[in-house]
């Protein structure tokens, strides 16, 4: 569930420009939602379309596409979800893990991790 927004960049797919967001830490989110039209407006293409589930139980077929997302000044190159226009951006725990970054709810950041093996 969402515990605190960040900034966060959304990168076209060769890197070349960016656009900064306010996004929401959903750490039961697991990939990135972006507004689709931030999305478009850099060039990112959808790859596939897959279902997903909301918190509420509902279903949906939506697009997904990968590129960039900058987190705590680390580049990573993910999954994105091409999302609602009204809703709020959201960082996904894939993005966080690709980061080594972790979550602490209790004052609200992000915090570095090491990996797992």
């Amino acid at each position: 569930m969402g515990t605190f927004s960040i900034e966060i960049g959304i990168g076209d797919p060769d890197r070349g420009r960016w656009k900064t967001l306010d996004a929401l830490v959903d750490t039961g989110a697991s990939i990135t939602a972006v507004p689709a039209s931030v999305l478009r407006e850099l060039g990112v293409q959808p790859s596939m379309r897959r279902s997903f589930e909301s918190a509420h139980g509902e279903t949906r077929e939506m697009d997904v596409g990968q590129t960039w997302v900058r987190v705590e000044g680390e580049d990573i190159f993910t999954f994105v979800l091409f999302n609602d226009e009204d809703t709020t951006p959201l960082l996904g725990a894939l993005a966080l893990e690709m980061a080594f970054l972790g979550v602490d709810p209790a004052r609200q950041r992000l915090v570095s991790v090491h990996g797992l093996m």
